[in-house]
């Protein structure tokens, strides 16, 4: 037996996409009517090894660990939750990203400096102001002058226009279109097209439809003359500040019906959780008073999220609803260096514990030009898929940005109080902060992906006619297989249906998951239970009847050897107990 020639790419993702709908792992959703594009269905197989994964993330994550728990929040809730945290600033207002820090911002809500006049990128310190005059250099070909955190030499010369102009010079070197705005967070001028961004799935709480509302209100408005004033009359002084309010001063008709939507819907109006991580941090307090907790310690959540800007492609890797394992840990401020370091080598142990090519895995740094204006470090764990290296878990020292930004918008204070250390600023008792977080954030129906692609093998080999054929099989790890083991009579009389019907349902009090087979030749059960990942089947034979011997099969190596039938159980359940 050898390795059969290794398939191209493309060939790998076909025979795989091919298999998980044949042996059950993966429907494309709605099938029978067409199909909906990025949605898909777990069958019988897959929905045991995505359930087997994410147990075994949470066995590593939680149930091993005094310092971490879980929870299983709501996959929705209140919208100010998604304003607080940014994801829903983009569904009645223009954002624009900074090109330099990253950071996003309403285009309206933006610092608007005199023109003509200084545009100085005033940066957190001096070791950013260094990285940041590294990607203007990079991206935009000026050279700022570094004044401590701040770069100098960039002015607005009109409303509409900004240069860079060298020190010392009274005409610009060269110049950019300005829409006479800056970045919030250190007021750069180099901005991205400002865009309508639809990142939630949207929905409305409460029996009644909110859209007939809008219907009746839409054609009364403008089955009259002037809609502007239609739109002040009907909703008065609402109509004088906010959405509304910028939707009439443009007077275009298509804003402004859209934001007469806004405002009918906007008391019933809910989102679909783009992330799990959010609740985690609202629950923070509650979490910590109910269990007694003091940083560091974790809270871990798995479950399906939304988001509908993902562009969807190869397969299950990236759909618009998918599972995420994440974790946010908790710890004192100055201690998220040695924490990353701690969670970046826990992460890829679990990965590679998994995987039979564990070589496969690596870490990639985030650019200083792509982290999160907020953050400090990130990490991806990337497998490298058929299509080249692609992310399975973010891992990032978060900072208090998340905790700060519920603070503020909640008006609840989320400081833990240390009572036995001092203020570092003040050297007294106690020390009140917001804790620092390290987020490992992994893509569960990526791991599904992930880890069929690496159990996937092929193998040429000689049959007893001695022809040459090829043996698919799934190498998966016997903790994630979804069935353990097969339990086959070699025919269907003689007292071995029985005998094999006995065995599995001790195997499944066992906590086995067992499953019983008697369809087609033995050879063909060996192969299918080959394709399906099994890692061991139980044969009863005649002798079985005769000694009380059974055969035991292995996936990866086909050697079979005997074992006495009611030490079965046993094996099977030491041998995933060694896994």
């Amino acid at each position: 037996m050898s390795d059969a020639p290794a398939a191209k790419n493309d060939d790998v993702m076909k025979k795989l996409v091919a298999l998980c709908k044949n042996r059950g792992f993966v429907f494309q959703s709605s099938e029978i009517y067409g199909g909906l594009k990025s949605a898909y269905d777990y069958g019988p197989l897959g929905a045991e090894l995505k359930r087997n994964l994410m147990a075994e993330w949470w066995r590593d994550m939680v149930t091993t660990r005094e310092n971490v728990v879980g929870i299983d929040a709501s996959i929705i809730m209140r919208p100010e939750v998604w304003r607080a945290s940014g994801h829903a600033a983009g569904f009645a207002d223009p954002l624009v990203d900074c090109q330099v820090s990253k950071e996003r911002f309403r285009a309206d809500k933006a610092p608007r400096p005199a023109a003509p006049g200084p545009l100085p990128i005033t940066c957190p310190d001096k070791g950013v102001a260094k990285t940041y005059a590294e990607i203007i250099e990079k991206n935009f070909a000026v050279a700022l002058e570094r004044d401590g955190n701040v770069l100098n030499g960039l002015k607005a010369i009109s409303a509409t226009e900004f240069g860079f102009f060298p020190k010392g010079a009274d005409a610009p070197a060269k110049t950019w279109p300005w829409r006479g705005y800056v970045s919030p967070l250190i007021g750069s001028p180099f901005l991205t097209a400002e865009k309508q961004f639809n990142l939630m799935f949207r929905t409305a709480l409460g029996a009644v439809d909110p859209m007939q509302e809008v219907a009746e209100i839409t054609a009364r408005l403008t089955a009259q003359g002037d809609l502007v004033e239609a739109v002040k009359a009907h909703f008065g002084k609402t109509a004088e500040s906010g959405a509304l309010a910028k939707a009439l001063e443009s007077g275009e008709r298509a804003k402004i019906l859209r934001a007469v939507a806004e405002q009918v819907t906007g008391a019933s109006m809910v989102y679909l959780r783009p992330e799990t991580a959010q609740a985690m941090f609202v629950q923070f307090k509650n979490v910590m008073n109910s269990m007694s907790l003091k940083p560091p310690f974790g809270i871990a959540q798995m479950g399906k999220s939304f988001r509908n800007e993902v562009t969807v492609e190869h397969f299950i890797f990236r759909s618009c609803e998918f599972e995420q394992m994440e974790m946010e840990f908790f710890c004192e401020p100055g201690t998220q260096g040695g924490w990353m370091d701690y969670w970046k080598e826990q992460r890829m142990a679990w990965w590679r514990r998994f995987a039979n090519h564990p070589e496969k895995f690596k870490f990639r740094p985030h650019e200083k030009d792509e982290l999160a204006h907020y953050a400090d470090q990130c990490f991806d764990v990337e497998y490298e898929y058929p299509w080249g290296w692609g992310e399975l878990e973010g891992i990032a020292s978060r900072t208090d940005h998340d905790l700060h930004a519920h603070q503020d918008a909640s008006g609840e204070n989320l400081e833990y109080v240390d009572q036995e250390k001092a203020d570092p600023k003040s050297g007294k008792k106690p020390w009140k902060y917001l804790p620092y977080v390290i987020e490992p954030a992994a893509g569960a129906t990526r791991a599904v992906l992930c880890f069929l692609l690496d159990a996937y093998h092929e193998e040429e080999r000689t049959t007893a006619a001695g022809e040459k054929e090829v043996r698919t099989l799934l190498k998966l790890h016997p903790r994630l297989a979804p069935i353990k083991c097969a339990v086959l009579p070699l025919i269907k009389k003689d007292g071995m249906p029985e005998k094999a019907r006995e065995i599995v349902a001790a195997l499944l009090r066992a906590g086995v998951n067992a499953k019983y087979d008697e369809k087609h030749s033995i050879g063909k059960r060996y192969a299918k239970h080959d394709e399906i990942g099994t890692p061991w089947c139980l044969t009863i034979d005649p002798d079985t009847l005769k000694d009380g011997t059974v055969t035991l099969r292995d996936r990866d190596t086909t050697q079979q050897v005997r074992i006495k039938a009611d030490e079965a159980v046993r094996e099977i359940r030491e041998r995933l107990d060694r896994c």
